[in-house]
């Protein structure tokens, strides 16, 4: 059975040295799960009894497509109208619980490894029936329109009920979980989930236009970002501007992590 990380309750002990990997730079950033606390979280419009980590958002001359929050929601809590902006498609990713989420009338419950793709405008609410809290991942970013391609419809899964994909040449050590087809133009942003079997390896710099959050739901790595090759574990997030190269190493369990990126659309001219 998978098991996903989430952010830890409380504060730390008083006497805890500042030993920790937070780090902002000019091409990454390094969230550790250890520093996403009780204390830096804050509430939503129209949302009860429901708390967020707000783990990346929009940024001038940084990561500058989308926002990601993780959401606690205690039994009872939810929203009925959860999405003020009509032009924000989403992504939601169940760590933790189940939810019971409504999209355009059709109900559907979401347990850990549930995912559900909203589109712009769609018309969705999302509550917690069950006896204990629930957390997932909420991914947001404004879609762009193309004359002539539509804009694509609501969907619901499971990532236990999608096939990895491995990566050619790598023995089944690298692949992805991917929840639209790359070549399905609607899409203007994929969240996916990466899996590295211990010991696998990102063999290159990938340097790149798209923007990327890192989640890491299980296992470790030393992951490079830009110059730096940083150690990450699960419940820790990475956020990278357009072209920071990375790589990664991972450890000797299996690493995995959700991933955003934007894809499908021309650069943004600045006329």
């Amino acid at each position: 059975m998978t098991s996903y990380a989430s952010p830890s309750a409380g504060l730390p002990p008083q006497m805890q040295l500042h030993t920790g990997r937070a780090v902002f730079t000019e091409a990454y950033a390094v969230i550790p799960h250890g520093v996403m606390r009780d204390i830096v979280t804050s509430y939503l419009p129209h949302w009860r009894n429901s708390i967020v980590w707000t783990i990346a958002r929009p940024l001038s001359g940084f990561a500058e497509t989308f926002s990601q929050y993780i959401v606690e929601v205690a039994p009872g809590g939810g929203s009925e109208r959860p999405e003020m902006n009509p032009e924000a498609e989403g992504v939601l990713f169940v760590v933790a619980g189940q939810v019971h989420l409504t999209v355009d009338g059709q109900a559907h419950e979401l347990s850990e490894g549930g995912y559900a793709f909203l589109p712009p405008a769609a018309r969705w609410t999302l509550n917690n029936s069950s006896a204990a809290p629930a957390r997932f991942h909420w991914v947001r970013k404004r879609y762009e329109r193309v004359d002539g391609i539509d804009v694509p419809p609501a969907f619901v899964t499971n990532e236990q009920d999608i096939a990895i994909r491995w990566m050619p040449g790598t023995r089944d050590t690298w692949g992805t979980t991917r929840f639209v087809e790359p070549s399905d133009l609607r899409h203007d942003m994929h969240v996916n989930i990466v899996t590295l079997e211990p010991g696998a390896v990102i063999p290159f710099e990938e340097t790149h236009v798209m923007e990327h959050g890192l989640y890491v739901l299980e296992g470790k790595a030393v992951y490079r970002l830009n110059r730096d090759w940083v150690e990450v574990e699960a419940g820790d997030f990475m956020w990278l501007r357009a072209f920071c190269p990375q790589a990664c190493y991972a450890g000797p369990e299996r690493f995995r992590y959700l991933l955003y990126k934007d894809v499908n659309r021309h650069a943004k001219l600045p006329f």
